[in-house]
């Protein structure tokens, strides 16, 4: 069932937000939507949506990336911080063709996984899914360097890509994303590492970078910010995403006044260099974490009471509402989506397209 928001109403009436906050938390294993505007329901939607709880783990093993692998038919998500170096974040394979078996595994080279993405050979059409790999975020520990480490799951190998800046410790990688043409690697460095006490105190700014994987140029791109999240890009490769969660820094030390924003910045027509950047939209709840783009320009991100969707104007259409912790992450499948609750997962099945799904999936 769909709610429609009434803006006019939700503009001047604090008992109306609580009537939404309570549909949204109606319920711990249903999803709910909450349409902010009619193309929520046409363009995102469809007539057919539905949702359902397909796994559940006594462990929070749904937290953050989400990457489909062609060659397994597995997605892989990775696991929370549970505070336990002898319990490291591992990777949650899910079999998406297969009754949704939940898995876990650890890679050589990766010691604490956070976000991820599918990785092509550079020079691969953007059009192609040959080679597909996953790189994942590695936020390192208080002995490992947090690195960007590239895992085949189909053959179980690993490989370090980068694990410095020109010589300096990277703070606590976070999210990456690969450019579709130029092969590029973009990725965010954040402190949650230290923040969460399991690396050490940071040597360098919070900042985005690009990383060319087969010359080792790597340039930061993007500063000025708290705690530089996820990344995305539009479809139309002219953009690039950046979430800024410094809202939360040390557990329980949570600053409402600070950033829960999402930054859109202009790519520069060499796929080089960024300009313009623009407060593209504010999480009303929470903060926007994983973020990933619709092949019409929509944006997604996980925060604080499910799943926010903002058209290309950055006005917020709807919410994928999931009560309970919300969510960090959630990965484009054809046909829909998995969400990432903590322990538990949700599949949505919708009209809209992710921006990788044709590649990922090899369609």
């Amino acid at each position: 069932m769909v709610t429609t928001v009434d803006l006019l109403r939700l503009a001047t009436s604090f008992p109306y937000v609580n009537e939404l906050a309570a549909i949204a938390n109606a319920s711990t294993d249903h999803i709910s939507f909450l349409s902010y505007d009619e193309s929520f329901i046409t363009n995102v939607l469809g007539p057919n949506a539905s949702q359902e709880l397909v796994a559940q783990t006594s462990w929070a093993a749904f937290h953050e990336a989400g990457v489909y692998n062609k060659a397994t038919g597995k997605l892989y998500a990775t696991s929370n911080w549970v505070g336990d170096f002898k319990n490291p974040i591992n990777v949650t394979a899910i079999d998406i063709h297969n009754g949704n078996k939940i898995s876990s595994v650890r890679y050589e080279n990766l010691a604490e996984a956070n976000g991820g993405a599918a990785f092509y050979p550079v020079g691969t059409a953007p059009n192609s899914s040959d080679g597909q790999q996953i790189v994942f975020c590695d936020e390192g520990d208080l002995q490992k360097p947090s690195q960007l480490t590239l895992v085949d799951p189909a053959t179980n190998t690993s490989r370090v890509l980068i694990n410095n800046f020109l010589g300096r410790n990277f703070s606590s990688l976070n999210d990456v994303e690969q450019h579709p043409v130029t092969g590029d690697l973009w990725f965010t460095d954040a402190r949650y590492g230290y923040w969460q006490y399991f690396r050490p105190e940071p040597v360098i700014r919070p900042q985005v970078y690009r990383f060319e994987p087969n010359t080792g140029v790597v340039q930061a791109v993007a500063d000025d910010f708290i705690a530089p999240n996820g990344i995305e890009f539009s479809p139309d490769w002219k953009h690039i995403y950046v979430t800024d969660t410094g809202v939360h820094t040390y557990p329980g030390k949570d600053n409402l006044t600070g950033p829960a924003s999402i930054y859109r910045f202009d790519i520069t027509n060499d796929g080089k260099r960024l300009h313009n950047r623009q407060l593209f939209a504010y999480s009303d709840i929470g903060l926007p974490d994983g973020i990933h783009t619709d092949t019409h320009g929509n944006v997604y991100s996980g925060v604080g009471d499910g799943i926010h969707v903002w058209n290309p104007e950055g006005v917020l259409i709807g919410k994928i509402a999931v009560a309970n912790g919300g969510v960090n992450n959630f990965a484009f499948v054809p046909g829909g989506l998995y969400v990432f609750n903590a322990n538990k997962l949700f599949k949505v099945t919708f009209k809209a397209e992710g921006r990788t799904v044709k590649r990922d999936f090899g369609l």
